[in-house]
């Protein structure tokens, strides 16, 4: 009976076998590990392309004018989507006298919207300001008082530094404002006769820094314009950033106005010296009654001067 089992292998050494094939593996399943290399070592201009090139080389140059596009980028779009809510170009202004104060300081950035946009009650007819007569009858109030803050040219004069001074009263054309509507605090036991823009040569506003002695419309006393009329009007404030706007006036002063030209100064006012005021270097443009220290930035420099140079131009400068 044993010479049944003689031709047959035994079950030991069919184990023996599988566990040795299990054990060895198959050689073509061994592969050596590849050496990993990133998609910027590899990319090139004749395989990839210069658009996919610019976006994946990791060269130190082209990374510089990467991180100078996409800066310039970011401050385009936010000055697109703030010119989508103001409807005025720009968007943002840089206060750079002390007649507003203390309310708006020297420095700071306002956000300005078009004159007939977020009206508030008891606007004047046929425009979007609230004066501060009315505003006080139906307690509207910005920046600390009552009435709208606006934005005009003196005079009409495009070639003038805008000013940002609030809207007091509305007159008619002839109007005798002075016994009319003025403050006897402002303009004190003055007659008409005796102040220059009285009566009123036309309809129109007249307007007045909060810090300011008297009315723009006196003379030497604050802009030295005319009563304002409504085409003069190129925005009105809305809101304010504290001191970012030292962006703005620091690259004028620092680069003349080469990079980011300013409009001319506006006539010498009463009471500062010129050399306070940080502006394009133009005919002496002293500021309105008021503290008006200079403002200096310790440098500016990298990828964030690029971004400030984008913001400056994003950004007007507006004489208080």
């Amino acid at each position: 009976m044993s010479g049944s089992n003689s031709g047959r292998p035994s079950d030991d050494s069919g184990d023996d076998h599988l566990r040795q094939d299990r054990s060895g593996g198959d050689p073509r399943s061994t592969r050596e590990p590849r050496q990993s290399t990133s998609d910027s070592d590899n990319v090139s201009i004749e395989n990839d392309g210069v658009v996919r090139w610019f976006l994946k080389t990791d060269d130190e140059n082209v990374l510089l004018i990467r991180d100078i596009v996409s800066s310039v980028a970011i401050v385009a779009v936010v000055g697109l989507l703030l010119f989508g809510v103001s409807g005025i170009w720009p968007p943002l202004v840089a206060v750079e006298s002390g007649s507003m104060q203390p309310h708006m300081q020297r420095g700071d950035l306002i956000f300005v919207v078009e004159e007939g946009r977020f009206v508030g009650d008891g606007a004047v007819a046929g425009t979007g300001v609230v004066t501060l007569e009315q505003g006080r009858e139906s307690d509207y109030t910005k920046f600390g008082m009552a009435g709208d803050v606006i934005v005009y040219r003196p005079n009409g004069n495009a070639a003038e530094t805008p000013v940002i001074h609030r809207a007091h009263f509305w007159v008619e054309q002839d109007e005798n404002w002075v016994n009319t509507k003025a403050s006897e605090e402002i303009v004190g036991d003055k007659t008409c006769d005796e102040v220059a823009n009285c009566p009123a040569p036309y309809a129109g506003f007249v307007t007045k820094g909060d810090h300011n002695a008297g009315y723009d419309q006196q003379m030497n006393q604050g802009a030295d314009t005319g009563v304002v009329k409504p085409e003069w009007i190129t925005g009105k404030a809305k809101y304010r950033v504290p001191w970012l706007g030292t962006i703005r006036l620091t690259f004028d002063r620092l680069l003349g106005g080469m990079l980011v030209p300013g409009s001319p100064s506006s006539p010498a006012l009463q009471g500062v010296d010129p050399a306070t005021i940080a502006t394009t270097p133009s005919p002496a443009s002293p500021e309105i009654p008021g503290p008006g220290q200079d403002v200096h930035l310790t440098g500016v420099a990298g990828i964030a001067g690029v971004g400030g140079v984008g913001s400056a131009i994003t950004i007007d400068r507006y004489r208080r």
